[in-house]
């Protein structure tokens, strides 16, 4: 019998002291695990607000968002309706979204990362590309009016960063909300 309780109190001195350990550890952990998370200046350009209210049909803005150019069109008519002809090319980027209706959230609106997929190149502005729409002057690929890849050495579609409309239209929130 007194084996038997020596070995009960071995078992809970042991089991006490594993609890009491793995709480130090995490203690100990925790602060740094929170010097992983993003600072408020990072937090603060997780999302750029963009006024398109006086934007013209057939205009582009580049605005900066998390240090990189993004294009903001209103496309025209024309640069839609050509968009939505390469809908039926075989494309070189197999990777969706590579429908333009996959690709907007309005019609009228493109808005692409400005950084061609092949070396990081800013592409020159709309109208450019023998496709209607942009063209990388680095290596010559050619991106159409939905920002997909027709032509040249650029493995993929420019990407199409998270956004939304705000309010009545008129404001553009381009990323998420961080919080």
């Amino acid at each position: 019998m007194a084996i038997e309780a020596e070995e009960n109190r071995r078992d809970f001195l042991i089991l006490a002291t594993s609890v009491v350990g793995l709480g130090g550890v995490a203690g100990a952990a925790w602060p740094f695990i929170r010097s992983w998370s993003p600072s408020a200046d990072v937090l603060a350009q997780a999302t750029t607000e963009v006024d398109i209210s006086a934007l013209q049909e057939g205009q582009m803005i580049t605005v900066p968002w998390q240090g990189k150019p993004v294009f903001v069109l209103k496309r025209t008519a024309e640069q839609i309706a050509s968009a939505r002809e390469g809908d039926k090319v075989k494309l070189p980027d197999p990777n969706p979204p590579s429908k333009d209706a996959e690709r907007v959230k309005r019609p009228e609106y493109l808005v692409v990362l400005a950084v061609c997929s092949h070396l990081g190149c800013v592409p020159q502005p709309i109208g450019t590309g023998d496709f209607g729409g942009f063209l990388c002057p680095c290596h010559g690929s050619h991106y159409d009016t939905s920002g997909r890849i027709r032509q040249g050495p650029a493995p993929a579609n420019l990407t199409v960063p998270d956004y939304d409309f705000k309010d009545d239209g008129n404001t553009l929130v381009i990323g998420k909300a961080v919080g």
